[in-house]
């Protein structure tokens, strides 16, 4: 039986396991998706985009220091409950210290991020929705990280999530996104099983050439420093919509 996203629960999404196995510390695959995004954020102007998105941002700050070098206003949108209290006592509260090195290495490749963690973290707002229902055109820049293919072992709702995701941009809005290459469903912490669908840069290239211009579609290998999901590294995009 195919599992599909609204088949999960994802208020129960492990947010301790996850974070504990993926982002306590700063693993190589992690620099490399912030070197090749950092490289791509660094053409744009600092504040040029009025509001962007992190589309189903889950607990994952990175993507969200990388986009306050460009963006205005940002938005954390996220279905799961736990992960949403996560994000607002990182805002609330203060972030953890284990982001402190992701900061770093963000503003180290690019000095147009604030110059601390939190005023990074400033220009976030946290929307607690399915990021499917976004409004079409509504933000100049989209950022998606380890959501279209961890949301669903269905490729065409796989295909689906990726054209809400660039369908959230006005055309022209720039489109910035890493997935799980080859990932099968996955085990995070002891016991929970969660939904995966295995893609390819042939794939994503595939979903998002019709769908955008200046596409550009890469990989990094798999990183030994992480648990074994079953992945084979990770595909990295950048594009403008059409």
């Amino acid at each position: 039986m195919t599992t599909h996203n609204d088949d999960v629960d994802w208020d129960r999404w492990p947010i301790a396991d996850y974070l504990a196995e993926n982002y306590r510390d700063l693993h190589p695959s992690d620099a490399a998706v912030i070197a090749h995004h950092s490289e791509f954020y660094r053409r744009l102007a600092p504040g040029c985009v009025e509001r962007s998105v992190e589309f189903g941002a889950g607990p994952n700050l990175y993507p969200l220091i990388l986009a306050s070098a460009a963006s205005r206003r940002i938005e954390a949108v996220e279905a799961g409950a736990g992960n949403v209290a996560y994000l607002e006592r990182q805002l609330r509260h203060g972030p953890d210290a284990s982001w402190l090195p992701f900061h770093a290495l963000c503003r180290r490749l690019n000095p147009d991020i604030p110059a601390t963690l939190a005023g990074a973290l400033a220009y976030v707002d946290v929307v607690h929705a399915d990021a499917r229902g976004l409004e079409p055109g509504a933000y100049g820049l989209a950022s998606m990280h380890f959501v279209a293919e961890g949301a669903t072992e269905d490729l065409a709702e796989f295909a689906d999530f990726c054209r809400a995701f660039v369908r959230c941009v006005a055309p022209g809005g720039y489109l910035v996104a890493a997935f799980m290459e080859n990932m099968p469903t996955y085990r995070i912490g002891p016991a929970s099983i969660w939904p995966g669908c295995p893609v390819s840069p042939e794939t994503v290239t595939k979903v998002f050439t019709p769908l955008t211009r200046t596409l550009s579609v890469t990989r990094i290998d798999t990183d030994p420093t992480l648990p074994n999901y079953g992945d084979s590294g990770m595909v990295l995009l950048t594009a403008t919509a059409r």
